[in-house]
Protein backbone atom coordinates (compact mmCIF):
# COMPACT_ATOMS: atom_id res chain seq x y z
CA UNK A 1 0.00 0.00 0.00
CA UNK A 2 0.95 3.54 -1.18
CA UNK A 3 0.58 7.14 0.86
CA UNK A 4 -2.82 8.23 -0.62
CA UNK A 5 -2.98 10.85 -3.12
CA UNK A 6 -6.15 13.06 -2.51
CA UNK A 7 -5.08 15.52 -4.87
CA UNK A 8 -1.69 16.18 -7.11
CA UNK A 9 0.29 19.17 -7.53
CA UNK A 10 2.28 18.58 -10.94
CA UNK A 11 4.04 22.15 -11.26
CA UNK A 12 6.08 21.24 -14.52
CA UNK A 13 2.98 20.51 -16.56
CA UNK A 14 -0.28 23.44 -17.05
CA UNK A 15 -2.96 21.92 -15.41
CA UNK A 16 -6.18 21.62 -17.27
CA UNK A 17 -8.77 21.02 -14.99
CA UNK A 18 -9.45 18.34 -11.67
CA UNK A 19 -12.88 15.87 -12.09
CA UNK A 20 -14.36 13.95 -8.98
CA UNK A 21 -10.91 11.57 -9.33
CA UNK A 22 -8.37 12.81 -12.00
CA UNK A 23 -6.54 15.46 -12.19
CA UNK A 24 -5.64 16.54 -15.90
CA UNK A 25 -2.50 17.94 -17.08
CA UNK A 26 -1.33 19.39 -20.64
CA UNK A 27 1.39 17.18 -22.32
CA UNK A 28 1.71 19.15 -25.18
CA UNK A 29 -0.75 19.96 -28.31
CA UNK A 30 -1.37 16.30 -28.83
CA UNK A 31 -0.82 14.74 -25.83
CA UNK A 32 -2.41 14.90 -21.50
CA UNK A 33 -1.55 12.84 -18.80
CA UNK A 34 -3.94 11.79 -16.58
CA UNK A 35 -3.26 11.39 -12.35
CA UNK A 36 -5.78 8.88 -11.30
CA UNK A 37 -6.33 10.03 -7.33
CA UNK A 38 -7.54 8.22 -4.61
CA UNK A 39 -10.76 10.36 -4.00
CA UNK A 40 -13.44 8.90 -3.94
CA UNK A 41 -16.99 10.60 -5.08
CA UNK A 42 -20.37 9.55 -3.42
CA UNK A 43 -23.56 10.74 -4.66
CA UNK A 44 -21.87 13.40 -6.84
CA UNK A 45 -19.91 14.84 -3.71
CA UNK A 46 -16.25 14.29 -3.36
CA UNK A 47 -15.36 12.80 0.55
CA UNK A 48 -12.50 14.09 2.12
CA UNK A 49 -10.93 10.60 2.38
CA UNK A 50 -8.74 9.05 -0.05
CA UNK A 51 -9.03 5.30 -0.49
CA UNK A 52 -5.49 4.09 -0.38
CA UNK A 53 -4.19 2.15 -3.16
CA UNK A 54 -7.68 2.85 -5.22
CA UNK A 55 -5.91 5.48 -8.34
CA UNK A 56 -3.62 2.59 -8.36
CA UNK A 57 -6.26 0.06 -8.84
CA UNK A 58 -8.58 1.88 -11.34
CA UNK A 59 -5.29 2.65 -13.52
CA UNK A 60 -4.08 -1.31 -13.31
CA UNK A 61 -7.47 -2.49 -14.26
CA UNK A 62 -7.65 -0.23 -16.88
CA UNK A 63 -4.95 -1.18 -18.43
CA UNK A 64 -5.53 -4.50 -18.61
CA UNK A 65 -8.91 -3.60 -20.50
CA UNK A 66 -7.06 -1.47 -22.38
CA UNK A 67 -4.64 -4.08 -23.87
CA UNK A 68 -7.07 -7.33 -23.67
CA UNK A 69 -10.12 -5.26 -25.51
CA UNK A 70 -7.80 -3.34 -28.00
CA UNK A 71 -8.92 -5.92 -31.41
CA UNK A 72 -12.10 -4.15 -30.46
CA UNK A 73 -11.61 -0.22 -31.02
CA UNK A 74 -8.55 1.99 -30.81
CA UNK A 75 -7.87 3.87 -27.34
CA UNK A 76 -6.16 6.98 -25.74
CA UNK A 77 -2.82 4.72 -25.00
CA UNK A 78 0.37 6.76 -25.84
CA UNK A 79 2.60 4.00 -24.81
CA UNK A 80 4.78 7.22 -22.76
CA UNK A 81 5.70 6.37 -19.01
CA UNK A 82 4.15 9.10 -17.24
CA UNK A 83 7.62 10.06 -14.90
CA UNK A 84 9.52 11.07 -18.36
CA UNK A 85 7.16 13.68 -18.59
CA UNK A 86 7.23 15.45 -15.05
CA UNK A 87 9.97 16.52 -13.11
CA UNK A 88 12.02 14.28 -10.96
CA UNK A 89 10.57 15.27 -7.67
CA UNK A 90 7.22 15.07 -9.16
CA UNK A 91 7.41 11.37 -10.14
CA UNK A 92 5.85 9.46 -7.11
CA UNK A 93 2.78 11.78 -8.03
CA UNK A 94 2.69 9.51 -10.88
CA UNK A 95 3.80 6.05 -10.46
CA UNK A 96 1.54 3.71 -10.97
CA UNK A 97 -1.30 6.04 -11.15
CA UNK A 98 -0.92 8.08 -14.33
CA UNK A 99 -1.54 8.18 -17.98
CA UNK A 100 0.18 9.79 -20.73
CA UNK A 101 -2.85 9.59 -23.62
CA UNK A 102 -3.62 11.27 -26.62
CA UNK A 103 -5.83 14.45 -26.94
CA UNK A 104 -9.01 13.63 -28.34
CA UNK A 105 -12.48 14.95 -29.07
CA UNK A 106 -14.95 13.51 -26.58
CA UNK A 107 -18.29 12.28 -27.57
CA UNK A 108 -20.94 14.74 -25.32
CA UNK A 109 -22.32 11.34 -24.22
CA UNK A 110 -21.80 8.58 -22.07
CA UNK A 111 -22.36 5.00 -23.36
CA UNK A 112 -23.90 3.13 -21.10
CA UNK A 113 -24.45 -0.71 -21.44
CA UNK A 114 -27.02 -2.72 -18.72
CA UNK A 115 -27.07 -6.61 -18.57
CA UNK A 116 -28.56 -6.70 -15.37
CA UNK A 117 -32.06 -5.25 -14.32
CA UNK A 118 -30.61 -2.67 -11.27
CA UNK A 119 -30.02 0.67 -10.07
CA UNK A 120 -31.49 3.27 -12.00
CA UNK A 121 -32.93 0.50 -14.43
CA UNK A 122 -34.87 -1.31 -12.20
CA UNK A 123 -36.40 1.90 -10.82
CA UNK A 124 -37.34 3.19 -14.29
CA UNK A 125 -38.76 -0.44 -15.27
CA UNK A 126 -40.84 -1.14 -12.52
CA UNK A 127 -42.60 2.62 -13.34
CA UNK A 128 -42.57 1.34 -17.23
CA UNK A 129 -41.73 -2.08 -18.20
CA UNK A 130 -38.86 -0.48 -20.04
CA UNK A 131 -35.30 1.04 -19.22
CA UNK A 132 -34.68 4.10 -21.09
CA UNK A 133 -37.46 3.43 -23.68
CA UNK A 134 -36.44 0.11 -24.54
CA UNK A 135 -39.13 -1.96 -23.74
CA UNK A 136 -38.39 -5.65 -21.36
CA UNK A 137 -40.36 -8.73 -20.85
CA UNK A 138 -42.87 -7.84 -18.23
CA UNK A 139 -42.36 -10.16 -14.63
CA UNK A 140 -38.65 -9.18 -14.16
CA UNK A 141 -36.79 -9.51 -10.57
CA UNK A 142 -34.50 -6.83 -9.66
CA UNK A 143 -31.27 -8.18 -10.60
CA UNK A 144 -32.47 -10.07 -13.59
CA UNK A 145 -30.02 -10.70 -16.34
CA UNK A 146 -31.18 -9.19 -19.48
CA UNK A 147 -31.99 -11.23 -22.37
CA UNK A 148 -29.43 -9.35 -24.25
CA UNK A 149 -27.04 -6.29 -23.29
CA UNK A 150 -28.83 -2.48 -23.56
CA UNK A 151 -27.39 0.47 -25.46
CA UNK A 152 -28.92 3.46 -22.77
CA UNK A 153 -26.78 6.58 -23.02
CA UNK A 154 -26.67 9.30 -20.97
CA UNK A 155 -26.01 12.92 -21.23
CA UNK A 156 -22.59 14.16 -19.27
CA UNK A 157 -23.32 16.54 -16.79
CA UNK A 158 -21.51 19.40 -15.50
CA UNK A 159 -19.43 18.79 -12.25
CA UNK A 160 -21.60 18.43 -9.35
CA UNK A 161 -24.96 17.57 -11.57
CA UNK A 162 -26.42 14.16 -12.72
CA UNK A 163 -26.43 12.64 -15.99
CA UNK A 164 -29.71 12.14 -17.75
CA UNK A 165 -30.27 9.20 -19.58
CA UNK A 166 -31.21 9.91 -23.01
CA UNK A 167 -32.94 8.18 -25.96
CA UNK A 168 -30.25 7.13 -28.87
CA UNK A 169 -31.99 9.63 -31.23
CA UNK A 170 -31.37 12.12 -28.91
CA UNK A 171 -27.72 11.02 -28.72
CA UNK A 172 -27.14 11.33 -32.22
CA UNK A 173 -28.87 14.36 -32.10
CA UNK A 174 -26.01 15.87 -30.09
CA UNK A 175 -23.15 14.06 -31.44
CA UNK A 176 -24.66 15.72 -34.75
CA UNK A 177 -24.58 18.93 -33.19
CA UNK A 178 -21.47 19.25 -30.82
CA UNK A 179 -18.99 17.39 -33.28
CA UNK A 180 -20.10 19.08 -36.37
CA UNK A 181 -17.04 21.55 -36.77
CA UNK A 182 -15.20 18.76 -35.49
CA UNK A 183 -16.08 15.92 -38.12
CA UNK A 184 -15.92 19.04 -40.88
CA UNK A 185 -13.61 17.58 -43.88
CA UNK A 186 -13.91 14.01 -42.82
CA UNK A 187 -17.22 12.67 -44.37
CA UNK A 188 -18.66 11.31 -41.02
CA UNK A 189 -21.28 12.41 -39.06
CA UNK A 190 -21.95 12.88 -34.89
CA UNK A 191 -25.41 10.53 -36.10
CA UNK A 192 -22.71 7.98 -37.48
CA UNK A 193 -19.77 8.29 -34.69
CA UNK A 194 -22.83 7.61 -32.40
CA UNK A 195 -23.93 3.94 -34.12
CA UNK A 196 -20.52 3.44 -33.86
CA UNK A 197 -20.11 4.20 -30.12
CA UNK A 198 -22.94 2.08 -30.17
CA UNK A 199 -21.77 -1.39 -31.38
CA UNK A 200 -18.45 -0.74 -29.91
CA UNK A 201 -19.85 -0.32 -26.48
CA UNK A 202 -22.09 -3.60 -26.91
CA UNK A 203 -18.80 -5.45 -28.33
CA UNK A 204 -16.46 -4.30 -25.36
CA UNK A 205 -19.63 -5.11 -22.85
CA UNK A 206 -20.20 -8.65 -24.22
CA UNK A 207 -16.71 -9.92 -24.27
CA UNK A 208 -15.62 -8.70 -20.94
CA UNK A 209 -18.61 -9.92 -19.21
CA UNK A 210 -17.64 -13.28 -20.90
CA UNK A 211 -14.20 -13.45 -19.58
CA UNK A 212 -15.53 -11.58 -15.91
CA UNK A 213 -18.07 -14.51 -16.05
CA UNK A 214 -14.79 -16.92 -16.13
CA UNK A 215 -13.33 -15.34 -12.77
CA UNK A 216 -16.53 -14.81 -10.79
CA UNK A 217 -17.20 -12.18 -11.38
CA UNK A 218 -21.05 -10.38 -13.48
CA UNK A 219 -20.40 -7.21 -14.76
CA UNK A 220 -24.43 -6.08 -14.28
CA UNK A 221 -23.57 -2.95 -16.18
CA UNK A 222 -20.83 -0.39 -17.22
CA UNK A 223 -19.72 3.18 -18.73
CA UNK A 224 -17.79 3.93 -21.79
CA UNK A 225 -16.61 7.02 -22.61
CA UNK A 226 -15.32 7.42 -26.55
CA UNK A 227 -13.47 10.22 -28.21
CA UNK A 228 -12.59 11.02 -31.95
CA UNK A 229 -9.09 12.34 -33.29
CA UNK A 230 -8.33 14.68 -36.47
CA UNK A 231 -9.75 11.82 -39.22
CA UNK A 232 -12.98 11.33 -37.06
CA UNK A 233 -11.66 8.15 -35.62
CA UNK A 234 -13.08 6.81 -33.08
CA UNK A 235 -11.62 5.93 -29.88
CA UNK A 236 -12.23 4.30 -26.27
CA UNK A 237 -10.48 7.02 -23.62
CA UNK A 238 -10.56 7.67 -19.67
CA UNK A 239 -11.50 4.49 -18.19
CA UNK A 240 -12.81 1.48 -18.67
CA UNK A 241 -14.94 -1.38 -16.72
CA UNK A 242 -13.60 -0.33 -13.44
CA UNK A 243 -15.18 -0.57 -10.00
CA UNK A 244 -15.75 3.56 -10.42
CA UNK A 245 -17.31 3.09 -13.92
CA UNK A 246 -19.20 -0.66 -13.75
CA UNK A 247 -21.23 -2.83 -11.15
CA UNK A 248 -19.50 -5.68 -10.18
CA UNK A 249 -21.22 -8.66 -8.30
CA UNK A 250 -19.06 -11.70 -7.11
CA UNK A 251 -21.10 -14.25 -8.66
CA UNK A 252 -21.17 -17.19 -6.04
CA UNK A 253 -23.49 -14.56 -4.04
CA UNK A 254 -25.92 -13.28 -6.93
CA UNK A 255 -29.42 -14.05 -6.96
CA UNK A 256 -32.26 -12.50 -8.71
CA UNK A 257 -34.92 -10.25 -6.29
CA UNK A 258 -32.15 -8.40 -4.04
CA UNK A 259 -29.68 -6.10 -5.07
CA UNK A 260 -26.39 -8.29 -4.94
CA UNK A 261 -23.42 -7.01 -2.86
CA UNK A 262 -20.68 -5.34 -4.86
CA UNK A 263 -17.18 -4.27 -5.86
CA UNK A 264 -17.43 -0.73 -6.09
CA UNK A 265 -18.47 2.34 -3.34
CA UNK A 266 -21.54 0.89 -2.89
CA UNK A 267 -20.28 -0.04 0.67
CA UNK A 268 -19.76 3.70 1.32
CA UNK A 269 -22.84 5.06 0.01
CA UNK A 270 -24.41 2.12 2.57
CA UNK A 271 -22.73 3.75 5.43
CA UNK A 272 -23.80 7.42 4.25
CA UNK A 273 -27.06 6.33 4.11
CA UNK A 274 -27.27 5.57 7.87
CA UNK A 275 -26.00 9.20 8.44
CA UNK A 276 -28.55 12.66 8.84
CA UNK A 277 -26.37 14.11 5.71
CA UNK A 278 -28.34 15.97 2.93
CA UNK A 279 -26.20 14.51 0.28
CA UNK A 280 -24.41 18.03 -0.38
CA UNK A 281 -20.87 19.47 -0.07
CA UNK A 282 -19.47 19.13 1.98
CA UNK A 283 -19.16 15.46 2.42
CA UNK A 284 -18.61 13.62 5.93
CA UNK A 285 -15.37 11.83 7.01
CA UNK A 286 -15.50 8.44 6.89
CA UNK A 287 -14.31 5.93 9.50
CA UNK A 288 -11.30 3.92 9.18
CA UNK A 289 -13.15 0.89 9.13
CA UNK A 290 -14.47 1.55 6.16
CA UNK A 291 -11.97 3.08 4.41
CA UNK A 292 -10.25 0.41 4.56
CA UNK A 293 -13.29 -2.01 3.87
CA UNK A 294 -13.88 0.27 0.44
CA UNK A 295 -10.13 -0.18 -0.38
CA UNK A 296 -10.19 -3.93 0.05
CA UNK A 297 -12.76 -4.42 -2.19
CA UNK A 298 -11.42 -2.31 -4.68
CA UNK A 299 -8.13 -4.43 -4.19
CA UNK A 300 -9.88 -7.66 -4.28
CA UNK A 301 -12.21 -6.76 -7.53
CA UNK A 302 -8.73 -6.20 -9.26
CA UNK A 303 -7.03 -9.54 -7.81
CA UNK A 304 -10.05 -11.83 -9.18
CA UNK A 305 -10.40 -10.21 -12.47
CA UNK A 306 -6.76 -10.33 -13.48
CA UNK A 307 -5.42 -12.90 -11.65
CA UNK A 308 -2.22 -10.14 -10.68
CA UNK A 309 -1.65 -8.45 -7.38
CA UNK A 310 -1.32 -4.73 -7.22
CA UNK A 311 2.65 -4.23 -7.75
Amino acid sequence: MTTPLFESTIKSLPLLGRGKVRDIYAVDADKLLIVTSDRLSAFDVILPNPIPDKGRVLIAMANFWFDKLGHIIPNQLTGIDPETVVAADERDQVRGRALVVKRLKPLPIEAVVRGYVIGGGWKDYQETGAICGIALPPGLKQAAKLPAPIFTPSSKAEAGAHDENISFAQAQADCDAQLASALAGTGKTGAGLAEEARQAALALYTEAADYAAGRGIIIADTKFEFGIDAAGTLHLIDEALTPDSSRFWPADSYREGISPPSYDKQYVRDYLETLDWNKQAPGPSLPADVIERTADKYREAFTRLTGQHLA
